[in-house]
C-alpha cells in the first residue's frame, strides 16, 4: 500500500469553466503537452492522461500527480471502480491542487474492461454513484463524470437517464458526455472513435431533461464555429485529437469563447515561451524531443511547415545541439 505523501497546504480555487475543454488522451495530454497548450489559451480547461487508482496507490504517485502551476485549470481523470481507493486518490489530487477530479466511465478498451474502469461502468450506475459519493466524501475538489451515451447491450435513452440519474443523487453536477456510444466486443477503442455513430440529438435530450446539471458534449467536434453552435445548447464543449493536431486553434479560445480583448498569441510566440520550460527540463535529464513531439501540430497551412515538423521529429534525435535546432525550428514560424 502507498504511503500517503505529506500534506501540501489545499490551494482554494474557484470551480473552473468548463466552457472548453481539452479531453485526456493517453500517451498524449502529458504534463509537458499540457504546458505547451496552456501558452496558447488561459481559460481552457486541461485533463490529464487517464491515470488508475493502482498507479497512484501502488506505484509513483508523485510521478503521475506532477504537474507546474502554469498548466491550471487542470482536471485529474481517475481511472477505478473501487470506492475507497477512488476516495484515497481523489485526496491525493486534492493535496496535489488539482482543480477538478474525473471519473472514466468512457474508455472501451479490452485492458480497463478487464479491471472494470471505463465504459464498462456504465453497466453499473450504482456502483458509479458510489465512486463518486466517496470521492466527494473525500475530498472538497469537485468531481465529474466523463461517460458514453451507452454500451452494446444498455444503449437505451431511458438506461442513459437511468445512469445519469443515479450519479446525480449521488452529488455530481458535471457530465462530459461523448455523444456516441461504446461497443465493447469486437471494436478497439480507435473504432469506437469512430464507427459508432454521433448522436447530439441524445446529449441535447438529457440537457433538456436533467436542466439542473452540467453538461459538456464531447465527440467530433473540430472548429470554433461548431463549438459556438453547441454552446447555444449545451453548458461546454470538450475537444480532444482536433485540439491536438491542431493546436493552434486554442490561440483563439479565449478571444471568441471567453471574451478575452487580448489579441491571439502568434504560433512563434507560444513556441518561444517553451524556451524557458525546455531549459529547465534539459536541466533535470530530461529530452527535448519529450517536449517538441507535441508541438509538431503548429507547422500546417504555411511555406515551411514539412521542414519545421522535419527539424522537430527528425532531426532532433541526432542534433548534437538541440536547443539551437529547437531555434531554427521557430524561426521558422516567423510572422506565423
Amino acid at each position: 500500500m502507498l504511503e500517503k505523501p505529506a500534506a501540501k497546504p489545499v490551494t482554494t480555487r474557484p470551480e473552473p469553466s468548463r466552457r472548453f475543454c481539452v479531453a485526456p488522451m493517453l500517451d498524449w495530454t502529458d504534463r509537458h503537452c499540457r504546458f505547451f497548450l496552456r501558452q496558447l489559451s488561459r481559460h481552457t480547461l486541461l485533463y490529464t492522461e487517464m491515470v488508475t487508482t493502482g498507479a497512484l496507490l501502488h506505484g509513483d504517485a508523485q510521478r503521475f500527480l506532477n504537474h507546474h502551476e502554469a498548466e491550471h485549470p487542470l482536471a485529474l481523470q481517475l481511472g477505478g471502480s473501487v470506492p475507497a481507493e477512488l476516495a484515497t486518490c481523489a485526496k491525493l489530487a486534492e493535496q496535489a491542487g488539482y482543480d477538478e477530479v474525473n471519473l472514466n466511465v468512457g474508455c472501451p478498451s479490452d485492458r480497463v474492461q478487464n479491471n472494470l474502469i471505463g465504459a464498462c461502468l456504465m453497466g453499473h450506475p450504482m456502483l458509479v454513484a458510489d465512486c463518486v459519493k466517496a470521492m466527494r466524501d473525500a475530498a472538497s475538489t469537485p468531481v465529474t463524470v466523463k461517460h458514453r451515451i451507452g454500451i452494446d447491450g444498455r444503449d437505451s435513452y431511458a438506461e442513459l437517464c437511468d445512469f445519469v440519474g443515479q450519479v446525480r443523487e449521488a452529488g455530481c453536477r458535471s457530465f462530459v458526455v461523448h455523444a456516441r456510444i461504446a461497443i465493447l466486443a469486437g471494436l478497439s477503442p480507435k473504432e469506437n472513435r469512430e464507427i459508432p455513430p454521433l448522436r447530439y440529438e441524445v446529449v441535447a435530450q438529457l440537457k433538456r431533461d436533467f436542466p439542473d446539471l452540467e453538461i459538456i458534449l464531447n465527440g467530433g467536434i473540430k472548429t470554433l464555429e461548431e463549438c459556438r453552435q453547441h454552446l447555444q445548447t449545451f453548458d461546454g464543449v470538450m475537444l480532444g485529437r482536433e485540439a491536438y493536431h491542431n493546436p493552434y486553434l486554442l490561440a483563439r479560445v479565449d478571444q471568441e469563447l471567453f471574451d478575452n480583448h487580448l489579441p491571439p498569441i502568434t504560433r512563434r510566440e507560444a513556441l518561444e515561451g517553451l524556451r524557458p520550460y525546455i531549459q529547465q527540463h534539459q536541466a533535470e535529464g530530461g529530452a527535448l524531443h519529450h517536449i517538441t513531439r507535441h508541438v509538431l501540430g503548429l507547422g500546417q497551412g504555411f511555406p515551411g511547415a514539412r521542414r519545421f515538423r522535419q527539424l522537430l521529429s527528425v532531426d532532433i534525435h541526432k542534433a548534437s545541439d538541440p536547443l539551437e535546432l529547437f531555434d531554427r525550428a521557430a524561426a521558422l514560424l516567423e510572422g506565423r
